[in-house]
């Protein structure tokens, strides 16, 4: 494992590796010390130390992975379908992405998202990953595949594995029921459960090599327990938390990883979560070397990258396998946490966003109205007042108030498969503002970035995107259908937003491709 960091960047942040190497931050770390992160954190940390061990823990695990693997690929079981959602996906679909391996991730509520997946039934293994089973995307997810296999003549128990903490509700019912279940550390937030049976259940199912990634995680970890001033955690950590800029502490960072994808993605949940909260945390914005952000050079951000090729305005590069750098982020991300004086395992305002939704799913009347139809679009506005009733009025208004602090999010509720098209959106804002622009799926990224969105600085624009999707799909056994969930989900979010003191502009498109053709062009202009 090798970490470059910039000269003029090593010289400013010598001091703070120094002092966390006098302050044996590693080396307390790795024996789960819980009070280094402050008094209010004491509880929660110490029970949230046990990723430290999963590299070796873990190993336990792979026999039964591998047989049950062989097993369902003798009954011709070949495709993994993982529902799940933040922690419980995005490893796993790192993992896939980076072993020549495939899996089908559904962390989305979006009707048709779920439809697409639910095919080659014959074929098909479903992982349902949830460390309670209360959260309702995975829920949901979970009763479509059973009606699915009853109506193909398929028993869901032969055909959906469960991943959950020993003794969660999902956990009980499931054995009730005579499902396959492998039981996580409980000790792991799902943010740091990559090399738990989260992460390894999925990938290994699908065929990736997971004792190596294990293994390459083990050696790793004698480096990163290390309290020296060539331990690369400390430097990653020290980065992240402490990098000054001429207006002070550079709080984005860009992290380009276009020779490891996915791995942004993950990064992006796992720094966001655990950092963004009571409006302190650091933002990671996941970009290609032609995102207009990366040449930018603005004051308050820097730049990651996993390339191997150097860069002049590359401010930290990486080299390493899988393995390691899940392990080297988590510690650094926890390092930066102390530096910060925040705890880095609890999600305070995830909670939020599910409790909106909920409310308007029980309460569909109560939602708020749009302000007015354009061109067949509806436009809401919360947290600001628009002037004017255009879809160009309201966008540029939203932009127009962006700030050398700034930073713009776009989430689209629509089918990632079938909707790839929208992710064009993240450089176009960029081009036009400047500002640095993170894009999310949702309902994925309440589990990720939502987050740093409601605790982290008050800094975000939002723009909020839904759609049509087409067809509805019901829930068997639930009040509410996929359409109806995703739409509370997105309005729920929207008010939680504002409720924080935060612009939100929402456009529901009832002709998604089209109205973004439009929707570009009011940008670019």
């Amino acid at each position: 494992m090798q970490i470059y960091v910039k000269n003029d960047l090593r010289d400013q942040l010598a001091p703070v590796v120094a002092r966390l190497s006098a302050d044996k931050i590693a080396s307390r770390i790795f024996s789960k010390d819980p009070t280094i992160w402050g008094p209010e954190a004491e509880k929660e940390s110490a029970i949230r130390l046990g990723w430290l061990e999963s590299a070796r823990t873990s190993v336990d695990l792979i026999p039964e992975i591998l047989n049950l693997r062989n097993t369902l690929n003798q009954s011709g079981i070949d495709r993994v379908v993982l529902c799940g959602m933040g922690g419980s996906s995005l490893a796993p679909e790192v993992i896939a992405k980076n072993t020549g391996t495939e899996i089908v991730i559904l962390d989305s509520t979006a009707p048709d998202q779920v439809l697409s997946a639910i095919r080659e039934l014959s074929r098909t293994v479903v992982v349902v990953s949830s460390k309670s089973g209360s959260t309702a995307e995975t829920d949901s997810l979970k009763r479509a595949f059973e009606t699915a296999f009853r109506a193909e003549g398929l028993e869901p128990t032969e055909r959906i594995v469960i991943v959950t903490d020993p003794g969660s509700p999902l956990d009980v019912s499931s054995r009730e029921t005579g499902y396959r279940v492998f039981n996580a550390d409980p000790h792991v937030g799902g943010r740091y459960s990559a090399l738990t049976a989260f992460g390894l259940v999925p990938a290994g199912l699908a065929g990736a090599d997971i004792a190596s990634l294990l293994a390459s995680a083990a050696n790793a970890s004698s480096e990163l327990q290390q309290d020296s001033q060539d331990n690369p955690a400390f430097w990653l950590a020290a980065v992240l938390a402490e990098t000054k800029g001429a207006n002070g502490i550079k709080d984005k960072f860009l992290i380009e990883t276009d020779s490891l994808p996915g791995f942004g993605d993950w990064v992006e949940q796992l720094v966001a979560e655990s950092t963004g909260k009571d409006q302190h945390g650091v933002l990671p914005v996941v970009i290609s070397k032609t995102a207009p952000e990366y040449d930018l050079g603005l004051d308050d951000t820097l730049l990651i990258s996993f390339s191997s090729a150097v860069a002049s305005n590359q401010d930290l590069r990486f080299h390493g396998n899988l393995g390691e750098l899940f392990l080297l982020w988590e510690y650094a991300t926890a390092i930066a946490g102390y530096l910060m004086g925040i705890n880095p395992f609890d999600q305070p305002d995830v909670e939020s966003a599910k409790i909106a939704a909920r409310s308007l799913l029980d309460s569909p009347q109560v939602g708020k109205q749009a302000d007015f139809v354009d061109r067949g679009m509806s436009v809401t506005a919360y947290g600001m007042e628009i002037v004017g009733a255009t879809v160009e009025a309201a966008v540029e208004q939203l932009l127009a108030s962006a700030n050398d602090t700034s930073f713009i999010a776009v989430q689209v509720y629509l089918s990632r498969p079938e909707y790839p098209q929208f992710e064009a959106l993240r450089d176009l804002i960029a081009q036009r503002t400047g500002r640095p622009v993170t894009f999310g799926w949702g309902p994925r990224f309440l589990h990720s970035t939502g987050q740093y969105h409601k605790g982290g600085p008050r800094q975000g624009l939002y723009l909020q995107i839904t759609g049509e999707h087409g067809i509805d799909l019901e829930i068997e056994g639930r009040p509410f259908s996929f359409g109806e969930l995703i739409s509370a989900q997105a309005a729920g979010d929207a008010n939680v937003l504002s409720e924080n003191g935060l612009p939100v502009v929402a456009i529901h498109m009832p002709e998604p491709l089209q109205n973004l053709e439009f929707l570009e062009k009011v940008i670019a202009s």
